[in-house]
């Protein structure tokens, strides 16, 4: 196992400088960096909702294959941690977007309905949350709570891939005539374009309080990962693509069917 047990009180180190280029690229996603994004990948790596394993790399649902995972589901179970991250969610998105500008939080079923329901408690705004389909009884409802025509509304998610389960849900809320101008993930990938750029092409802009650059910098920082998986983990989020070609992964299932 490269993830190493995490330490209560980690000896501080010296501070890399990220690079700053991917491939002649600016890298995509890495536009966090704030100690908000740091905790929370602190937080996270903390309650061992991150993992690194790349003798055994994961298979994700799109076909990828990936030395590390991250399971912000987990965050749930952790009074303390939890707490600090909404409150970190609640600062970026009033600051990026304005809880002013926002009626309505949404959940995106099933991971994103508990981090809306804080974020909605924070703020003191109504929740709904959206399915993936109608259900198959009764009204066939999509999305379930009260959303009127017109109303602004903010899509909550666990995290973003490449971005593909984030326009089902959107495509129901403008269904439903609501406006969608922003969707908040606590952790993005940071490393697919198409995450952004597809949300982009919807009119929705993406919004994340960390990444995998800000994990990759927890781990090493805090020594959560050995140096294999701190080699590991930089290549694949360097190339992915060509990193989880070389150890098992196949290229993604083209839309509906891509990673989240």
């Amino acid at each position: 196992m490269a993830t190493k047990k995490s330490l209560k009180k980690p000896a501080a180190v010296t501070r890399k400088k990220p690079a700053k280029q991917l491939n002649g690229k600016a890298k995509t996603g890495r536009e966090s960096g704030t100690a908000e994004a740091r905790d929370t990948a602190r937080l996270l790596l903390d309650i061992e909702a991150i993992h690194c394993r790349p003798e055994n790399p994961y298979i994700f649902t799109s076909g990828r294959a990936s030395p590390v995972y991250i399971d912000c589901r987990k965050l749930i179970a952790f009074p303390e941690a939890r707490a600090k991250i909404m409150a970190h969610a609640f600062k970026l998105i009033g600051k990026a977007i304005g809880w002013n500008k926002i009626d309505v939080v949404a959940g995106g079923e099933t991971a994103g309905i508990p981090f809306a329901a804080f974020l909605a408690a924070l703020a003191k705004k109504p929740m709904i949350y959206v399915r993936k389909q109608p259900k198959g009884f009764g009204r066939m409802a999509q999305i379930e709570g009260e959303l009127k025509p017109g109303k602004r509304v903010l899509l909550v998610e666990d995290l973003a891939t490449d971005g593909g389960s984030k326009l089902v849900f959107i495509e129901a809320l403008k269904k439903a005539e609501a406006k969608v101008t922003d969707c908040f993930v606590i952790f993005h990938y940071g490393i697919f374009p198409q995450s952004t750029e597809m949300l982009a092409a919807a009119g929705v802009k993406l919004h994340a309080l960390a990444t995998w650059w800000d994990a990759l910098e927890a781990a090493e920082k805090h020594k959560y990962f050995d140096e294999k998986g701190l080699t590991e983990t930089r290549a694949f989020l360097e190339q992915p693509e060509q990193w989880s070609a070389a150890h098992g992964g196949r290229n993604p299932a083209p839309r509906p069917h891509l990673g989240r």
